[in-house]
């Protein structure tokens, strides 16, 4: 038994050769390495995905450490897309890792070929950027999975999926979907991994304002969040992957 057979025989065990060696084989995009695709990225290549792709911008904050992978004091300043992609591949050397360093934008998006790719992911916080990916991302043949918002939530028992139009409880999912209305639909159904707890901020404007300092954020609101919310949505992502290949 070689390295791979070995790294993944417990995975191999469970879905059989043919399901894992579809799992090796198909070409997955992720947009957005943080909170939520972060941990998507790493429990896609521990599921036995080879060939991945990942693009954020961004660089490692310290406000970031609560839930984002990449993030330790040791790796601030650094590209969150190289620290993860270090990380990956010491998981698993012989995985095809492009890490791409770019914002995903209407500008930007022509650079990327979406249809490539089996498998598309989101995990972008921009409400602007996020609709431009659906709509582009919906147009094409890939499956395509997204991730409503992960902040104000405490309770992951309330993590769920949905088809888009059917998310509840969601603000960001709500707001989306006012978009797409006053101008072009998304061109097919597609899965979302949402939570419809609906919490406030407790915290005072003060540290919001410090928050904003540390990350020099262009966001129009900030809000808290926690690394269990953030990992079990990334999870499940790659969970619907996961699935979708051995069903």
């Amino acid at each position: 038994m070689d390295s791979q057979e070995s790294m993944f025989s417990r995975t191999t065990l469970l879905i059989g050769g043919e399901a894992a060696k579809r799992i090796a084989e198909v070409r997955v995009i992720l947009f957005g390495v943080g909170g939520v695709g972060s941990w998507c990225a790493e429990s896609l290549i521990r599921s036995g995905i080879r060939h991945l792709t990942i693009v954020d911008s961004d660089i490692v904050q310290i406000t970031n450490i609560n839930r984002q992978l990449p993030a330790t004091t040791r790796t601030i300043g650094h590209a969150k897309v190289a620290v993860l992609k270090a990380r990956l591949l010491e998981i698993n050397p012989e995985a095809q890792i492009t890490a791409i360093q770019k914002i995903y934008n209407s500008e930007t998006a022509d650079s990327f070929d979406l249809s490539s790719h089996q498998y598309i992911i989101d995990a972008i916080d921009s409400l602007e950027n996020k609709a431009h990916l659906i709509f582009k991302a919906t147009q094409t043949q890939s499956t395509f999975f997204s991730s409503m918002g992960a902040a104000l939530k405490i309770n992951p028992s309330k993590i769920q999926v949905a088809e888009f139009w059917k998310v509840s409880g969601c603000s960001l999912a709500a707001a989306l979907r006012r978009k797409f209305k006053k101008g072009t639909l998304p061109a097919k159904k597609f899965l979302c991994v949402f939570n419809d707890e609906v919490l406030k901020n407790k915290g005072n404007q003060e540290n919001k304002s410090k928050i904003v300092v540390l990350e020099n954020s262009r966001k129009a609101q900030i809000n808290g969040t926690l690394v269990h919310i953030t990992a079990i949505f990334g999870f499940t992502l790659a969970g619907l992957v996961i699935q979708d290949i051995c069903k």
